[in-house]
């Protein structure tokens, strides 16, 4: 990629790394979505804890480990071009399990703190029946104020959105702010407020995300 090309849009051709069942054999998809310094690699770690068969699991890495720069709550426009190109990378990446066939009902989206905002936007702004979306301490982006009037209708997409209620990177009113969101676009949306959780991924989160890859494995 050229100096300007990858100025332009940093995340295109990154890497994709896999785990889990073969795309093109697999039954559902899971989008896995890392946070700001963190890796590919680390998020697919929750793959195996999540211990759910017939399932491909991917996970995109950022350039230089980071989405965008500024806090998710900054003018959408100082985190550009990074959000722009992130969304773009997980619709290529979409649009590669659709070519296996995996239909969109079956494709669940996952992300933490910076890739929870990420995945959480990308469903957002492209409505439709997901399997599920799971925004681990995260919201959707922009700063107070920013128009959500989003098209299109998630047809009763199960969200869980999970977030500590003292968070230092997410304010509980974005997750509220957000939940209330997917639910005028028809989703049905688990918001839960852990008291005094650090910025973490807990056990209980973990086994909500379970819980709705299973009962999708089982129809």
């Amino acid at each position: 990629m050229s100096p300007a090309k990858a100025m332009q849009d940093p995340h295109a051709g990154q890497p994709v790394l896999s785990r889990g069942a073969p795309l093109a054999g697999a039954k559902a998809a899971m989008i896995m979505v890392h946070g700001r310094g963190a890796s590919a690699e680390d998020i697919l770690g929750l793959a195996e804890e999540l211990q759910a068969p017939n399932v491909a699991y991917l996970a995109p890495q950022a350039a230089g480990n980071v989405w965008y720069p500024q806090s998710f709550l900054s003018p959408i426009e100082s985190n550009e071009p990074g959000i722009t190109s992130g969304l773009a990378l997980l619709g290529t990446i979409e649009r590669q399990v659709r070519d296996a066939g995996i239909p969109p009902e079956a494709v669940f989206l996952l992300g933490f703190s910076q890739g929870a905002c990420l995945i959480l936007e990308y469903a957002a702004r492209n409505a439709r029946r997901f399997g599920g979306i799971f925004g681990l301490s995260g919201g959707l982006i922009g700063p107070d104020g920013t128009p959500r009037d989003y098209p299109g209708s998630m047809a009763g997409t199960p969200v869980l959105l999970g977030c500590s209620d003292v968070d230092p990177h997410i304010p509980k009113a974005r997750v509220l702010l957000s939940a209330d969101v997917f639910e005028r676009l028809g989703a049905r949306v688990s918001a839960r407020l852990y008291p005094n959780m650090g910025h973490t991924v807990n056990e209980d989160e973990l086994e909500a995300v379970r819980t709705t890859i299973g009962l999708l494995l089982e129809t």
